[in-house]
């Protein structure tokens, strides 16, 4: 069984990830969630203080040109950089990308793909003429449903 001191570095990397905390908040934060694990663990668990403010949510503007680069896509949830948003986001943050466009207000004709990526992608369907060959295929598809 892990040790109160590792379960509280587990929780603090988890919330640090999401958001940036100056050195005092940190510390504080550290103490609470050390206080409540060790209520947890001694079977005292009460409710919690209501001292802190509750956050109150801003609209985040986005400097589109510094998330949607050339080479890399930077998620606005972790800051880590990708290729393509949309499986990163179903298995590490359970969002859709629907639901990440709308919580940070990001257009529907913006890609969540880096351009080269893109860019790459078409080039190939366009060397393999992939484009006749969905057209000839859907009226191949058209003309068996006819008969």
């Amino acid at each position: 069984m892990a040790t109160l001191s590792e379960l509280t570095v587990q929780v603090l990397t988890a919330r640090l990830a999401r958001k940036e905390m100056t050195l005092d908040e940190l510390q504080k934060e550290m103490v609470a969630v050390s206080n409540m694990i060790k209520a947890i663990d001694d079977g005292t668990i009460q409710e919690p203080a209501q001292d802190l403010p509750i956050e109150e949510v801003k609209p985040v503007k986005i400097n589109f040109k510094k998330v949607f680069k050339d080479d890399e896509v930077i998620c606005l949830i972790c800051n880590k950089s990708f290729t393509t948003l949309k499986r990163h986001l179903n298995q590490v943050h359970q969002l859709s990308d629907k639901e990440y466009r709308k919580q940070f207000g990001i257009p529907s004709n913006q890609p969540l793909v880096a351009r080269s990526y893109s860019e790459k992608k078409k080039a190939d369907a366009v060397k393999n003429n992939l484009g006749a060959k969905m057209q000839a295929g859907r009226r191949k598809k058209g003309t068996a449903a006819t008969k």
